[in-house]
């Protein structure tokens, strides 16, 4: 009897649980048989499974999962993704993958690695947060420089500000709000805790992940 399978990834179930602690839920849909495929993720610990899918039934599932009010986001490296990728909110592409897959994608993760699927996440709302931030101080500074400047303080202390002073004030903020988002160059992607579960090392030949 022989018997052939590819490995899963070393992080795979570890990122299965950093999507669980985020918040998302985690869909595997493949291609491959449905014995096949639980077999898979039982060891990864994935609840929800497509299995026996063509390309239309993947995109079809994730018009349903839309259709309930799901942000979903796609993960797939082949031609049968492309649709699914295309129909999702957030179509991320393994660098490695094919060509379509790359084009029809929003995100491309340049290594084959699943562990920059969490971190695109996360980077992803580091960077909101980011933007928010530089809102929230821009605004303060402009509403109170700008009255200083137009002399709201004239008529009871006689003060104004000089016009070069309400320049390099100007450009003070717009100098701060591009340090602030410097500071993202700093930025470091969490780390994968290690898996609670114990992962052999066998897979079916595909594995998709459409986060949801």
């Amino acid at each position: 009897m022989l018997a052939l399978s590819d490995v899963i990834h070393d992080d795979a179930r570890a990122v299965v649980e950093v999507m669980a602690q985020m918040g998302i839920s985690v869909w595997m849909a493949t291609g491959d048989n449905g014995r096949t495929a639980a077999h898979v993720a039982r060891q990864l610990g994935i609840v929800h499974v497509l299995a026996d899918a063509k390309p239309h039934n993947k995109r079809e599932k994730v018009s349903e999962l839309q259709a309930k009010g799901h942000i979903v986001a796609m993960v797939g490296d082949g031609v049968n993704d492309a649709p699914a990728l295309a129909q999702a909110d957030v179509g991320l592409a393994v660098g490695s993958g094919t060509d379509v897959a790359i084009e029809t994608a929003d995100i491309v993760l340049m290594k084959s690695a699943l562990r920059d699927v969490p971190t695109a996440f996360n980077l992803a709302k580091k960077v909101i947060s980011r933007i928010r931030l530089n809102f929230f101080w821009a605004i303060c500074y402009n509403a109170i420089g700008m009255p200083l400047a137009a002399g709201i303080f004239f008529p009871c202390f006689h003060m104004l500000v000089p016009p070069m002073f309400a320049g390099a004030a100007m450009a003070l903020s717009s100098v701060s709000v591009v340090c602030s988002s410097l500071m993202l160059r700093c930025y470091k992607p969490p780390p994968l805790p290690k898996p609670t579960g114990k992962c052999k090392r066998r897979s079916s030949r595909e594995i998709d992940l459409q986060l949801v």
